[in-house]
């Protein structure tokens, strides 16, 4: 294998499949890299069993061959060597050597044909989507996904196609994050529950360049395909919650708030929230809803705080409390200037969402005060 190829496009490839290749494993093949080359195309190809990335990128090919490196180590040289061209051969006693200008490295490679083969899927369904709805969706949803392993359906993204919609929608047990877009092909309804992980890597990849990302799903696996890179990962097995069944119906109390100006008041009066003597503990931030006026306090053992603002009402007068970092993860993710939070009891969860469409919605549960 003999390789001439330019820094930027290798970085490039890099920095998509360095997303997966595992650390943490017995199989030592794993943390590796396997190059594959066809023509003039490198291919680079991670995979810890339970997602696998491919990505192509273009390279000057003078011998075709196949080899597996240390996906930390070759990473680490190629992005500290000059901006130059870089030569990558492997030499007959199987060390991998790379050379830019006065820089030249020998690694040890692992066998190529020891590293598993990523799982072959027959497309069931599909949807194309641009990779700027994507990743907004995604920026909407990922925050609320569940870390607790003990209830995995919570652990990953409820991807719902719906004709000419597609929603995803996460919950992890104290709040819940739903988004919607339109697509513009018309295709079969679906759904699938995507690894937060798998979104995870994505996310990370998607370089909203104004590409369509191809989402095809079988039995237990999902693909996304987006110009020179392909991900394929397993799905997460059990029933969704029926999240619209969650949604309050009704509501007593209404806010509008500036978003910007209530997540800079939220952090500020959370400050003391935090407890020295109880690392894990914080505690809660209390909302005053009166005529025309929010109070937000909180009292922690490091002192207390007190934040009032003005603003639009509608309803009953209402104090509840709240999880401050629920609510900012939640605020955080909305993308227009002015908001609605709405309340139905001081024990019933609250509704962020926006003015003027029903792009997106995010619930938050109370704590009892």
């Amino acid at each position: 294998m003999k390789i001439i190829c330019e820094k930027e496009n290798l970085i490039k490839g890099l920095n998509n499949v360095l997303k997966v290749s595992s650390s943490k494993t017995t199989m030592p093949i794993l943390q590796g890299i396997l190059l594959q080359t066809n023509n003039n195309e490198l291919k680079l190809t991670t995979y810890d069993l339970e997602i696998g990335i491919e990505t192509i990128i273009q390279c000057e090919i003078s011998e075709q061959g196949a080899i597996v490196v240390d996906s930390r180590m070759f990473s680490e040289i190629i992005k500290k060597l000059p901006d130059s061209q870089i030569r990558i051969e492997l030499l007959e006693n199987n060390l991998l050597e790379i050379e830019c200008l006065d820089s030249l490295y020998k690694l040890s490679t692992m066998n190529p044909e020891e590293f598993p083969e990523l799982p072959k899927i027959d497309i069931e369904k599909s949807i194309s989507i641009s990779d700027f709805k994507l990743k907004n969706m995604i920026k909407k949803t990922i925050f609320a996904i569940s870390l607790d392993e003990t209830k995995p359906i919570f652990t990953g993204c409820l991807l719902e196609v719906l004709k000419e919609k597609v929603n995803l929608v996460a919950i992890d047990g104290f709040r819940m994050a739903f988004t919607s877009d339109m697509i513009v092909n018309n295709c079969e309804p679906f759904k699938a529950v995507i690894p937060g992980k798998t979104l995870g890597e994505i996310n990370k990849i998607l370089a909203e360049e104004g590409i369509e990302v191809k989402i095809g799903v079988a039995k237990n696996q999902i693909l996304f395909e987006m110009d020179n890179c392909k991900v394929i990962s397993r799905l997460l097995e059990g029933e969704f919650i029926n999240y619209e069944n969650v949604i309050p119906k009704t509501r007593e109390t209404r806010i509008k708030v500036k978003t910007q100006e209530i997540i800079t008041v939220l952090e500020r009066a959370s400050l003391v929230s935090f407890s020295m003597e109880e690392k894990s503990k914080k505690f809660p931030t209390k909302f005053h809803i009166e005529v025309g006026k929010l109070t937000l306090t909180c009292s922690g053992s490091l002192g207390n705080s007190k934040e009032e603002m003005y603003l639009e009402t509608e309803g009953k007068e209402l104090e509840i409390g709240f999880n401050h970092k629920y609510l900012l993860d939640a605020l955080k993710a909305c993308e227009d200037e002015e908001v609605y939070i709405d309340f139905a009891t001081n024990i019933a969860p609250c509704l962020i969402k926006p003015i003027e469409n029903e792009t997106y919605l995010f619930m938050v549960l109370p704590v009892r005060l």
